[in-house]
């Protein structure tokens, strides 16, 4: 495992060179490796229990919020869900070595396009030891060498998770340098990593603005964002009223500590009146606080009690917590000019069963996932089948939603010719 003895440039060598064996091995030992992996998680699961206890209870000490606190929290229930994601990434396609375009030119060369690893990425992270597993899982199994760089907040169940993983695919002969780990907490570390040019190819950050802003003022390595996520649910004139609440429910307060968690409700208002208080009822009888604007604070209703009037910062606040700000909207067209405006380009939903509506919201919504008549809660690699995440980028260059094995992959022609030359 790597030490706090070795530098960090030390350890992206040798996960550089570790990234060249990998490249030559067979899909089945990568696959052996995976399974490797998630049978050691379920062996060791006490072992690791116990460092995440310390981890929590230092959390609490420093007096971390409930949403962080959640991210932090790992049980034998999670520890089984991740390693059977493992495994489940065990079973999928190959994306190395994948064909994805073949021509002939004028001249008789063939053309292949084929999928590659990246080489060696860097994931840096907060709070999440579950992220440990996800990202190495996910980078093995795309022929990429991985350096994790979580928090302090979780450095006990980080560096045992890392040890685990390290030690089951040691087992199977893949290099223990696939997957390596640098301590966390130390800003001069994220200089060293994020400067790591021709040694790391990319670094995904999962995390706050604070952790994005100072990776972005010292990075020269390829940087994808894991941004925010201010997600909106939109209820239309034409709405199911019921499909519409079990949703906005749903999106608010499954799991409101995450990045596809909803945290602003707009209604059109024809709906409005009808919809808005028993809306507003059913979220408060789940405990969650509502900032409103004057319309919806008008219709709220008695049993909702008092609404705080929304401020203009509520708009763009990322919440992550049992809070949900909420507008009535003259329109679809008010609706998307809001989201465009205020949120991230991360999940956007809208309930509707008109097609006209449906298809002006999905084709103007600037965002990596646009949901119709569904929860922005499915925004995830799991549910959408790819095994699992490194997270979900808004940017528009390689990478847009869940970063999983083929957002991990690169490209190169391969030609092949009979003699020719370029006149």
């Amino acid at each position: 495992m790597a030490t706090v003895e070795k530098s960090v440039s030390d350890i992206c060598l040798e996960a550089r060179a570790a990234s060249h064996e990998l490249a030559l091995l067979e899909s089945s030992v990568k696959d052996d490796a995976l399974n490797a992996i998630a049978d050691a998680i379920d062996a060791n699961a006490d072992l690791i229990v116990e460092a995440n206890a310390k981890d929590l209870e230092a959390g609490r000490e420093s007096n971390l919020d409930a949403a962080l606190m959640d991210r932090l929290k790992l049980d034998h229930e999670r520890l089984a869900s991740i390693a059977d994601d493992v495994r489940r990434i065990a079973t999928l396609e190959d994306p190395v070595g994948r064909l994805i375009r073949e021509f002939k030119l004028y001249n008789g060369l063939d053309v292949r396009k084929f999928a590659v690893p990246l080489g060696v990425i860097a994931v840096v992270y907060e709070a999440r030891p579950n992220v440990t597993i996800d990202s190495a899982a996910l980078c093995l199994k795309s022929g990429n060498a991985i350096v994790l760089r979580g928090s302090s907040t979780a450095a006990h169940s980080n560096a045992v998770l890392a040890q685990v993983a390290r030690d089951a695919i040691a087992s199977v002969g893949v290099p223990e340098a696939v997957i390596s780990i640098v301590a966390g907490g130390d800003r001069d570390e994220l200089r060293d990593l994020g400067t790591q040019e021709g040694v790391v190819d990319l670094i995904i950050p999962r995390g706050g603005e604070g952790l994005k802003k100072a990776l972005k003022a010292v990075a020269t390595v390829p940087v994808i964002y894991a941004a925010a996520g201010n997600c909106h649910v939109y209820v239309d004139a034409t709405a199911n009223l019921d499909w519409a609440e079990q949703i906005i429910v749903n999106a608010k307060v499954q799991r409101p500590g995450v990045c596809n968690a909803a945290e602003t409700l707009l209604v059109h208002k024809d709906v409005a009146a009808e919809f808005i208080p028993r809306a507003l009822k059913a979220l408060a009888d789940d405990g969650v606080e509502i900032r409103a604007d004057a319309h919806a604070r008008a219709l709220a209703g008695v049993e909702v009690g008092e609404v705080a009037e929304a401020t203009e910062s509520d708009w763009d606040t990322e919440f992550l917590d049992l809070v949900l700000a909420v507008k009535v909207v003259e329109s679809v067209e008010d609706a998307i000019a809001h989201i465009n405006t205020h949120g991230t380009g991360h999940s956007e939903a809208i309930i509707t069963d008109s097609n006209a509506s449906a298809h002006k919201f999905t084709t103007q919504i600037d965002a990596a996932c646009v949901y119709v008549n569904a929860s922005t809660r499915f925004t995830d690699g799991g549910e959408f089948g790819f095994g699992a995440e490194i997270g979900n980028s808004t940017q528009k260059l390689h990478a847009r939603g869940p970063i999983a094995l083929r957002e991990l992959c690169s490209y190169k022609y391969v030609v092949e010719g009979d003699g020719q030359i370029r006149g």
